[in-house]
């Protein structure tokens, strides 16, 4: 079956899961084809829990025309997964059990997306003061970096660092989950849509020519409420 002629994504779930883990005691379908984000190159997310098995494991394969990425776990091996994933504020595993479509439910999957909301509504623990000001050093010293920048090279990994520091402070300093890649954009879109057209527009601006104003203008916006720029009396470990 090829990509043009291939199942439905949820038709192709329930194939796949009948071919592979008919046994299963609960199974969804998550990620952006059930968020109605799908691109053409968008694959199939797709968590299994099945009691039989021993240790969870990430399984990617090509089937049914479909880029397939399976997600294995146990009764209770996901509930790591969901701790060690809100400790880092990515909670990847929740998320997915929260959106996904039901394909197969033998009476778990309404207590599972249950602990998966309670965990996302709580949102990610407070940052220290401690880790807001570590935060603050590191922003600035990417700022600093990037306003002695004189090598255009340079200058694109320098903005590419402070894209992802500064983003993520202000998620973390907003009680808000942070997110890799795509997600990031996606994260600060859900917390306010207005600064993120800022944010975007400050980074492409550099991208496109060079200039570092509206990045500056925006690191002071986003550390001003914390303190403003922090080098001086920063120390770690002493």
């Amino acid at each position: 079956m090829g990509r043009y002629d291939r199942l439905s994504p949820v038709d192709t779930a329930a194939k796949f899961i009948q071919r592979h883990y008919e046994n299963c005691e609960g199974a969804l379908l998550a990620g952006s084809v059930v968020r109605g984000e799908a691109t053409k190159t968008s694959d199939l997310d797709i968590v299994i829990f099945d009691r039989n098995i021993q240790s969870s494991y990430r399984e990617s394969l090509f089937e049914l025309g479909w880029n397939i990425e399976v997600f294995v776990h146990n009764l209770t091996s996901y509930k790591d997964f969901f701790a060690s994933d809100c400790e880092r504020a990515r909670p990847s595993m929740p998320r997915m059990v929260m959106e996904g479509e039901v394909i197969i439910d033998k009476g778990i999957i309404t207590s599972i997306k249950n602990e998966a909301k309670e965990l996302l509504d709580k949102g990610p623990a407070k940052w220290s003061t401690e880790t807001v000001n570590t935060k603050r050093y590191f922003i600035t010293d990417a700022l600093d970096d990037l306003i002695g920048s004189d090598d255009r090279a340079e200058s694109i990994f320098i903005v590419n660092t402070l894209a992802e520091q500064l983003g993520e402070f202000v998620l973390r300093t907003n009680n808000r989950w942070v997110g890799d890649s795509k997600w990031v954009i996606r994260s600060l879109k859900n917390y306010d849509k207005g600064f993120t057209v800022r944010f975007i527009d400050a980074f492409d601006t550099f991208y496109q020519t060079n200039k570092i104003d509206k990045i500056i203008i925006l690191v002071d916006e986003v550390l001003n409420p914390y303190g403003g720029r922090f080098f001086d009396g920063f120390s770690l470990g002493k």
